[in-house]
Protein backbone atom coordinates (compact mmCIF):
# COMPACT_ATOMS: atom_id res chain seq x y z
CA UNK A 1 0.00 0.00 0.00
CA UNK A 2 1.53 3.05 -1.06
CA UNK A 3 1.08 6.77 0.30
CA UNK A 4 -1.34 7.79 -2.43
CA UNK A 5 -3.24 5.05 -1.46
CA UNK A 6 -4.20 6.25 2.26
CA UNK A 7 -4.29 9.77 0.95
CA UNK A 8 -7.26 8.73 -1.53
CA UNK A 9 -9.20 6.55 1.05
CA UNK A 10 -7.96 2.84 -0.14
CA UNK A 11 -6.87 2.41 3.47
CA UNK A 12 -9.73 3.74 5.09
CA UNK A 13 -12.34 1.79 2.98
CA UNK A 14 -14.18 4.83 1.61
CA UNK A 15 -15.44 4.03 -1.96
CA UNK A 16 -15.79 6.40 -4.73
CA UNK A 17 -18.92 4.98 -6.20
CA UNK A 18 -20.96 5.97 -3.20
CA UNK A 19 -22.98 8.63 -3.10
CA UNK A 20 -22.76 11.00 -0.10
CA UNK A 21 -25.91 13.41 0.61
CA UNK A 22 -24.49 16.65 0.85
CA UNK A 23 -27.57 18.08 2.43
CA UNK A 24 -30.74 19.73 1.73
CA UNK A 25 -30.04 22.47 -1.51
CA UNK A 26 -31.26 25.85 -1.30
CA UNK A 27 -32.15 28.31 -3.37
CA UNK A 28 -33.27 32.04 -3.69
CA UNK A 29 -37.17 31.52 -3.34
CA UNK A 30 -37.39 29.46 0.02
CA UNK A 31 -35.03 32.51 1.33
CA UNK A 32 -37.39 34.96 -0.14
CA UNK A 33 -40.61 33.16 1.07
CA UNK A 34 -39.33 32.48 4.64
CA UNK A 35 -38.19 36.06 4.95
CA UNK A 36 -42.10 37.73 3.98
CA UNK A 37 -43.50 34.96 6.40
CA UNK A 38 -40.98 36.09 9.48
CA UNK A 39 -42.06 39.18 9.07
CA UNK A 40 -45.62 38.14 8.42
CA UNK A 41 -45.36 36.20 11.84
CA UNK A 42 -43.77 39.18 13.36
CA UNK A 43 -45.78 42.63 12.24
CA UNK A 44 -48.79 40.54 13.69
CA UNK A 45 -48.34 39.53 16.86
CA UNK A 46 -46.67 43.09 17.25
CA UNK A 47 -49.82 44.73 15.93
CA UNK A 48 -52.01 42.51 18.60
CA UNK A 49 -50.47 43.60 21.56
CA UNK A 50 -49.74 47.39 20.41
CA UNK A 51 -53.46 47.93 19.28
CA UNK A 52 -54.84 45.98 22.34
CA UNK A 53 -56.60 43.50 20.05
CA UNK A 54 -56.94 41.05 23.06
CA UNK A 55 -57.76 41.75 25.90
CA UNK A 56 -57.38 38.85 28.17
CA UNK A 57 -53.86 38.32 29.52
CA UNK A 58 -53.97 34.31 29.30
CA UNK A 59 -55.58 34.32 25.66
CA UNK A 60 -52.88 37.22 24.14
CA UNK A 61 -49.69 34.69 25.85
CA UNK A 62 -51.50 31.74 23.95
CA UNK A 63 -51.62 33.48 20.77
CA UNK A 64 -47.83 35.14 20.93
CA UNK A 65 -46.78 31.62 21.81
CA UNK A 66 -48.73 30.12 18.89
CA UNK A 67 -47.01 32.64 16.59
CA UNK A 68 -43.57 32.32 18.37
CA UNK A 69 -43.55 28.35 17.69
CA UNK A 70 -45.13 28.77 13.62
CA UNK A 71 -42.25 31.31 13.90
CA UNK A 72 -39.55 28.47 15.02
CA UNK A 73 -41.30 25.71 12.41
CA UNK A 74 -40.65 28.70 9.56
CA UNK A 75 -37.43 29.19 9.99
CA UNK A 76 -36.34 25.52 10.37
CA UNK A 77 -37.61 25.17 6.97
CA UNK A 78 -37.08 27.88 5.24
CA UNK A 79 -33.54 28.73 6.68
CA UNK A 80 -32.14 25.58 8.20
CA UNK A 81 -34.07 23.49 4.74
CA UNK A 82 -34.96 20.85 7.86
CA UNK A 83 -36.68 18.22 6.80
CA UNK A 84 -37.44 14.08 7.36
CA UNK A 85 -34.98 13.49 4.43
CA UNK A 86 -32.06 15.15 5.60
CA UNK A 87 -28.68 13.10 6.61
CA UNK A 88 -31.33 10.21 6.44
CA UNK A 89 -33.63 11.88 9.11
CA UNK A 90 -31.37 12.32 11.77
CA UNK A 91 -31.65 16.35 12.06
CA UNK A 92 -35.25 15.79 12.23
CA UNK A 93 -34.83 13.22 14.78
CA UNK A 94 -32.21 15.21 17.01
CA UNK A 95 -34.38 18.01 16.73
CA UNK A 96 -37.30 16.54 17.91
CA UNK A 97 -35.24 15.00 20.93
CA UNK A 98 -34.03 18.38 21.77
CA UNK A 99 -37.39 19.93 21.93
CA UNK A 100 -39.04 16.98 23.98
CA UNK A 101 -36.01 17.39 26.01
CA UNK A 102 -36.03 21.54 26.66
CA UNK A 103 -40.04 21.04 27.29
CA UNK A 104 -39.84 18.67 29.98
CA UNK A 105 -36.89 20.42 31.77
CA UNK A 106 -38.86 23.58 31.39
CA UNK A 107 -42.54 21.84 32.59
CA UNK A 108 -40.12 20.24 35.48
CA UNK A 109 -38.53 23.99 36.97
CA UNK A 110 -42.55 25.53 36.73
CA UNK A 111 -43.79 22.30 38.37
CA UNK A 112 -40.77 22.71 40.81
CA UNK A 113 -41.14 26.33 41.71
CA UNK A 114 -44.93 25.78 41.82
CA UNK A 115 -44.70 23.23 44.30
CA UNK A 116 -41.81 25.07 46.23
CA UNK A 117 -43.53 28.31 46.45
CA UNK A 118 -46.63 26.20 47.87
CA UNK A 119 -45.21 24.43 50.26
CA UNK A 120 -42.83 26.52 51.72
CA UNK A 121 -44.79 29.56 51.96
CA UNK A 122 -47.92 28.02 53.74
CA UNK A 123 -50.51 30.65 54.31
CA UNK A 124 -48.97 33.14 52.06
CA UNK A 125 -52.59 33.51 49.90
CA UNK A 126 -53.79 34.63 53.43
CA UNK A 127 -51.36 37.40 54.03
CA UNK A 128 -50.82 38.24 50.58
CA UNK A 129 -53.26 41.69 50.99
CA UNK A 130 -52.27 42.53 54.37
CA UNK A 131 -49.65 42.68 57.01
CA UNK A 132 -48.66 39.45 59.20
CA UNK A 133 -50.54 38.95 62.13
CA UNK A 134 -48.68 40.08 65.47
CA UNK A 135 -47.62 36.83 67.30
CA UNK A 136 -45.49 36.34 63.38
CA UNK A 137 -44.16 39.73 63.61
CA UNK A 138 -40.30 40.59 65.18
CA UNK A 139 -40.13 42.68 67.48
CA UNK A 140 -38.78 46.48 66.31
CA UNK A 141 -35.75 47.35 66.67
CA UNK A 142 -34.77 49.65 69.34
CA UNK A 143 -33.96 53.53 67.91
CA UNK A 144 -30.28 54.52 66.84
CA UNK A 145 -27.83 51.94 65.79
CA UNK A 146 -29.88 49.19 65.10
CA UNK A 147 -28.46 46.38 67.09
CA UNK A 148 -28.82 45.84 70.87
CA UNK A 149 -29.66 48.44 72.68
CA UNK A 150 -27.05 50.26 74.45
CA UNK A 151 -27.54 52.25 77.88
Amino acid sequence: MSAHDVHAGVAHGHDDGHHHDDGPHSSFSSYIIGFFLSVVLTAIPFWLVMAGVIGDRGTAALALGAFAVVQILVHMVCFLHMNGKAEGGWTMLSTIFSVVFVAITIAGSLWVMFHMNTHMMPGHAEHAGGRAPAATQAPAAPHGHGGAATD
